[in-house]
């Protein structure tokens, strides 16, 4: 880990990240989930992209240029966007399951199948990758003002210092990779998990993957055989 103060009344150096990758991948993940199949999302259709909108545009007035305002408020916004992102792509990949099982028309063609599955896992990984990057150390604003000793994710650049410079803090892009490979394959690839709480999340994305990627395998072989 880095050692942000030199003296013992130095002011660690505050780095704030830029939130427009993250704002980004919350747009594509509404617009992802507006897309889906009808009956794959929360009806009626709309209310839930809205509420995610405004939420998403009181975080961006609340703390509009690098993220490093510790507001309890502007956290809060953070946590309840992420929270129903999350909970919205649960459901879309809860309902994929059960229309695979049961073999509901979203599933009954191969084309809308594989957009469908493709779509859901990109939102599970979007999803995850902003759990992610809202628990690790206490958030991207806390994450400014210097990296804990004991954060929940453990990445190259902190367990080897020479690989980065001295100010270095993991931004959304390193939560979006880490959201991805954890999908892919099924296991920690360069950021590990440290508490529990990390270590659960990623264990329940893998799974999630797994399932959603079998059944839409199984699924679409049956469709073309």
């Amino acid at each position: 880990m880095h050692d942000e103060a030199t003296a013992p009344n130095a002011r660690p150096t505050v780095v704030g990240e830029s939130r427009w990758p993250m704002a980004t991948a919350v747009v594509v993940l509404v617009v992802l989930t507006v897309l889906l199949p009808h009956s794959l999302i929360v009806h009626p259709r709309w209310p839930v992209p809205l509420i995610e909108g405004l939420l998403l545009l009181a975080v961006i007035i609340g703390d509009p240029g690098k993220i490093d305002r510790r507001s309890k408020v502007e956290h809060g916004l953070t946590i309840g966007l992420v929270v129903v992102l999350a909970v919205n792509a649960l459901w879309a990949t809860s309902q994929l399951i059960v229309e695979l099982i049961r073999g509901g028309a979203a599933v009954n063609s191969a084309n809308t199948l594989l957009a469908a599955g493709a779509m859901v896992w990109v939102s599970n990984c979007i999803a995850f990758a902003l759990l992610y990057w809202d628990l690790d150390s206490g958030g991207p604003a806390a994450r400014a003002h210097g990296l804990p000793a004991h954060p929940d994710f453990a990445f190259p650049q902190q367990l080897d210092p020479s690989l980065a410079s001295p100010d270095w803090r993991p931004r959304f892009i390193d939560y979006l990779y880490l959201g991805f490979t954890n999908a892919t394959a099924f296991s920690p690839t360069d950021a590990m998990p440290l508490t529990r709480t990390a270590k659960a999340l990623m264990a329940a994305e893998s799974m999630l993957s797994v399932v959603t990627v079998l059944l839409v395998a199984a699924r679409a072989v049956n469709i073309l055989a």
